[in-house]
């Protein structure tokens, strides 16, 4: 009798020990080639819906085999990114360009870095009245966000389709609706608009033209490549990066994160996901 119950006791121990050695840890290991698990570092980043949030998704099991955990907080504005960046909220941000980037830094006094380049989200013109530039009548209302880093971008735009004459020496970059040297229409430009509404604008059919980012088109549903009457081309210099605080660009799990983004897998995947209308930086 003694010894069938130290048999009992014995089985029962490692009954015990056994579901010790297989409980769930969260997600947060990995399995090495060994057999033993490994920690995943977790990184957590912000960005827009579309397309940035859609890109890191398709990201994140690559970046697992790496042993980073990514976790993608979504942000509807293009504020908050990087406050919480600066506070530790999140670890990164991919949802800016580079003058935005720069014109943030210079107006909040912000310490980051670019870490990479990542995609290309070309500036559309939309109308629901007209349906090229040259049918834009005498005295047109352009419409365009409130962002100023974004006025250099549309200004160019509409210089190289012939629309409006910048003055010279400027740095188009940075020009502002006052730097316009000819306007042969006459054009209005109303530029009080934050920029995630003004697809709403377009379908309700006000203002003659709309400039609109990609990401806020596609978001609303529209297909940049069909609905524009004209958009930037690929050389565009408007790059959507990877924003750290300075000094993290050097991070091993940051250095994994542009190392898959840049990879020819996610590069074919943004190609054939939005077909031309988002273009991967090599």
């Amino acid at each position: 009798m003694k010894k069938l119950l130290t048999g009992i006791l014995l089985a029962v121990l490692v009954l015990a020990l056994a579901a010790c050695g297989t409980k769930d840890d969260g997600g947060k290991s990995n399995q090495s080639g060994n057999g033993e698990k490994e920690e995943l570092t977790e990184l957590k980043i912000g960005a827009s819906n579309t397309p940035h949030a859609i890109i890191l998704e398709e990201a994140k099991p690559l970046l697992k085999e790496k042993g980073v955990d990514l976790v993608i907080e979504k942000y509807q504005d293009y504020i908050f990114p990087n406050q919480d960046l600066e506070s530790g909220e999140i670890d990164a941000n991919y949802f800016q360009h580079i003058p935005y980037l720069e014109g943030q830094m210079a107006d909040h006094g912000y310490k980051f870095v670019n870490a990479a380049g990542i995609h290309i989200e070309p500036i559309g013109i939309y109308s629901k009245e007209y349906a090229s530039l040259e049918e834009l009548p005498e005295g047109a209302t352009i419409l365009m966000s409130n962002s100023v880093a974004d006025h250099g971008r549309a200004l160019s735009l509409l210089e190289a389709k012939g629309l409006i004459k910048l003055a010279d020496g400027i740095d188009k970059a940075k020009a502002e609706v006052k730097d316009i040297a000819e306007n042969p229409k006459k054009l209005k430009f109303d530029a009080k608009n934050d920029p995630a509404i003004l697809p709403q604008f377009f379908n309700q059919g006000e203002g003659d033209a709309v400039l609109i980012n990609t990401n806020f088109a596609i978001d609303a549903g529209l297909n940049p490549l069909k609905d524009s009457i004209a958009m930037e081309d690929s050389e565009s210099p408007y790059v959507n990066i990877i924003a750290v605080r300075e000094g993290d660009e050097n991070n091993p799990e940051i250095k994994a994160l542009v190392e898959v983004l840049k990879s020819q897998e996610i590069q074919d995947f943004i190609l054939e996901t939005w077909n031309g209308e988002i273009v991967p930086v090599k």
